[in-house]
């Protein structure tokens, strides 16, 4: 028996990975966030899978689910929104098992973030523009961001600043970038990336805030922040060059 963590991609049904939908039809237990993985993806589970929405349980009971199908010697997909490396809550997951001895494994899957970038166009690492990308969030309701992760010392490096899990809070995000960005800076907000009601917004930090409340998104949406989002003047990549030696 083994523990499938499957990242369910952004919102698409169709972005996730042939292994991971191969494994949800393998498996005789399913457990989804009901509010963020597309339920399309319970038509690939096998006739009488049981199907556990974790949307409404806490840790202690999604653990109790895996407990039992543990003793049941099934295996279980075990779907998270986007990709499980990052905001998965996984981590404290995977931490029970091991105390438990029960086996697991992790497929990737499409980060929000990326489905986001496609949605602009756009591609997040442009030569001489930006080359670092930092995926972070804001301390609100959630757990606190450790030392020295706050968006006024993450922005000092100048690269381009992807937040998940914070659009509720644009003010805010504004107020912390706008001494290190400026107010001209490039910023795009992407809702509901890859699904069929996506909504992306474009602006700087200058009015951003505004379009973002203007629109009403509270939730499930994307902010990005940085120069690549409007570079059009750059030198084409080292890796395509004529002058680089492919011998």
């Amino acid at each position: 028996m083994t523990v499938h963590f499957i990242g369910a991609g952004p919102g698409a049904a169709d972005l996730i990975t042939l292994r991971g939908r191969d494994l949800i039809a393998a498996s005789p237990v399913c457990l989804y966030a009901g509010a963020l993985v597309p339920l399309e993806l319970l038509e690939h589970c096998p006739v009488g899978a049981r199907k556990i929405d974790t949307a409404s349980l806490n840790l202690d009971e999604i653990l109790a689910e895996l407990v039992a199908a543990h003793e049941a010697d099934a295996d279980v997909a075990r779907l998270h929104s986007g990709d499980p490396s990052v905001f998965s809550a996984m981590a404290e997951q995977m931490r029970r098992l091991d105390a438990l001895g029960i086996p697991y494994d992790v497929t990737p899957g499409v980060p929000a973030y990326a489905a986001a970038a496609a949605a602009l166009r756009r591609e997040l690492t442009v030569p001489e523009v930006g080359q670092t990308v930092i995926l972070t969030r804001i301390a609100a309701r959630a757990t606190a961001m450790p030392p020295g992760e706050d968006l006024a010392t993450l922005g000092l490096s100048g690269g381009t600043i992807v937040l998940h899990l914070a659009v509720q809070h644009i003010e805010r995000l504004v107020e912390e970038l706008t001494p290190n960005y400026g107010t001209a800076c490039p910023v795009a907000v992407v809702a509901r990336a890859s699904r069929d009601d996506e909504l992306i917004l474009r602006g700087t930090l200058a009015d951003i805030a505004e379009q973002v409340r203007a629109a009403g998104i509270l939730r499930t949406a994307v902010v990005i922040v940085g120069k690549v989002l409007a570079a059009t003047t750059f030198p084409d990549s080292h890796l395509y060059s004529t002058t680089r030696s492919r011998a």
